[in-house]
């Protein structure tokens, strides 16, 4: 078995990303620019959804040695004259409706096709559900997550408890991640090798029950 290619620099990275995008199949890679400045990655250029927009970023995200994503990409206009404000309302209200683990605190409101949810729940993962719920309808231009955790009290053991969860999980190197807890918001340091470790870490953080707040300040070591 030949060994992985390195990706060594902005350029390699580039060529690596407009890979990636070619290889997603829910992307139209001819029309998407790329541009690398320090394993920063910036798209540019017309989608023809929403979903395809957040496809795209994904994609990137998933590339070794990228750091960020910078998202210009825009919705072409055509994509949503079909759909009505009034018909998103609908189909906004039933996905969020029906969905077993988004509860009814959850509303939305559209604007110009863009969609901002609002409310109060338990759990983040209640809230990225909501948002994942309507990020694929068709008409929505954008989802503006607004939804916040409901206050909790914190507690003394917190911090033990959140840094046995990141030893527990096997896609993270636990030993080079700090997690520290004030009051019900925890900052989590350190390097991971990737984006996906990052945000890996960053879901074990979100499990504690008397966290409101995750400050993700861990950084991707290339």
């Amino acid at each position: 078995m030949s060994p992985a290619p390195s990706i060594s620099s902005d350029h390699d990275i580039q060529a690596a990303v407009q890979d990636e995008l070619s290889w997603t199949p829910e992307v139209d890679s001819a029309g998407i620019g790329v541009a690398v400045d320090d394993g920063t990655v910036s798209l540019s250029g017309e989608v023809d959804k929403y979903s395809t927009r957040l496809a795209a970023t994904r994609a990137a995200l998933r590339v070794r040695g990228v750091t960020a994503v910078v998202d210009d990409l825009s919705i072409h206009p055509n994509a949503t004259q079909s759909v009505s404000e009034t018909d998103i309302a609908k189909a906004v209200e039933h996905a969020l409706t029906w969905a077993s683990n988004i509860p009814n605190t959850v509303k939305a409101k559209i604007d110009n096709h863009n969609v901002t949810l609002q409310g109060e729940v338990i759990w983040d993962f209640q809230r990225q559900a909501a948002k994942r719920a309507v990020e694929h309808l068709r008409g929505v231009n954008s989802v503006a997550n607004t939804i916040t955790i409901t206050a909790r009290p914190s507690a003394p053991d917190a911090e033990h408890r959140i840094t046995q969860a990141l030893v527990r999980n096997a896609q993270l190197d636990a030993t080079a991640i700090e997690a520290t807890v004030s009051g019900n918001t925890v900052t989590l340091t350190g390097t991971v090798r990737s984006w996906a470790e990052k945000h890996q870490a960053e879901l074990a953080a979100w499990g504690s029950p008397h966290v409101t707040e995750v400050n993700n300040q861990i950084t991707i070591r290339l």
